[in-house]
């Protein structure tokens, strides 16, 4: 090989590499990267109106290629699914299974065109979050931290701490991590028992439960094949390559102060 050779062929590696790395741009493309897999966890920015569009344009690409399998989403509390229920089920019949009322905290008018885009295509959506019943007592289940290593516990806390804009109390710090473990785990137990062979189990949550290193997949079984999408919106906050297989980029968001409106919503202490 000659030495002009070589160095064609070294920039034509680096050009693929960074084909490979550059985020995708249409749907198509996006699951020709992260497919076949048997779990696909799709992360949002739960404001992010383009985020919820990319999740229904997804569910109906899964399914145009007969690999949707199932939709478990963090939206919706452990126990409910709409198992049974025939494809052209009308909103209301939809909403009750599911039990989605007004009292939610998760807008239907935001969520309800991905669930019912999976009704439509006859995959089930399935309820993947720990109920609110056992939230309480999830705080004081100490064996909660031993579902990861001390390094992602220290991590997940700091994650709760700064999410909080500092404003928790340093003992509230440790029940409200195990509260996201759990978390991590029901939807990481729900969409393990939802998987049907040669299908994908689509799972849709926050950006950060589905990250690698934190997030769901550590809840996974190593013998369960994983990829995660990350959406964010605006350009990324780090130079660092995010914890996911591929990054869906939407445009930045109006600017909020979250802390304000935290310490707002928050009993003064």
């Amino acid at each position: 090989m000659t030495c002009r050779t070589a160095v064609a062929l070294t920039l034509g590696l680096c050009l693929l590499a960074a084909c490979a790395h550059r985020p995708p741009t249409t749907v198509a493309a996006l699951l020709d990267r992260v497919q076949p897999a048997p779990v696909l966890l799709l992360g949002e920015q739960h404001d992010a109106a383009e985020h919820q569009a990319l999740q229904r344009e997804v569910v109906l690409a899964l399914a145009r290629r007969g690999q949707l399998g199932a939709v478990v989403m963090e939206m919706i509390e452990q126990g409910r699914s709409t198992l049974g229920l025939p494809s052209d089920a009308d909103e209301a019949r939809v909403r009750e299974a599911l039990d989605w009322t007004g009292q939610s905290g998760w807008p239907w008018e935001v969520y309800g065109p991905v669930v019912m885009a999976a009704v439509r295509s006859g995959a089930p959506v399935i309820g993947g979050n720990l109920p609110r019943t056992q939230m309480r007592g999830a705080m004081g289940q100490a064996e909660l931290d031993g579902l990861v290593s001390p390094a992602v516990l220290q991590r997940q806390r700091d994650g709760i701490r700064e999410s909080h804009c500092g404003l928790l109390p340093e003992s509230q710090i440790a029940p409200m991590t195990r509260i996201q473990l759990a978390r991590d785990r029901a939807m990481a137990q729900t969409a393990t028992q939802a998987l049907i062979p040669g299908k994908t189990v689509l799972l849709v949550a926050g950006n950060g439960h589905v990250r690698e290193d934190l997030g769901v997949p550590l809840h996974l079984p190593a013998s369960v094949g994983r990829k995660v999408v990350m959406a964010q919106a605006g350009a990324p906050q780090d130079a660092s390559a995010p914890p996911a297989d591929a990054v869906w980029q939407t445009p930045a968001l109006p600017p909020r102060d979250h802390c304000a409106e935290l310490k707002q919503r928050m009993p003064s202490r």
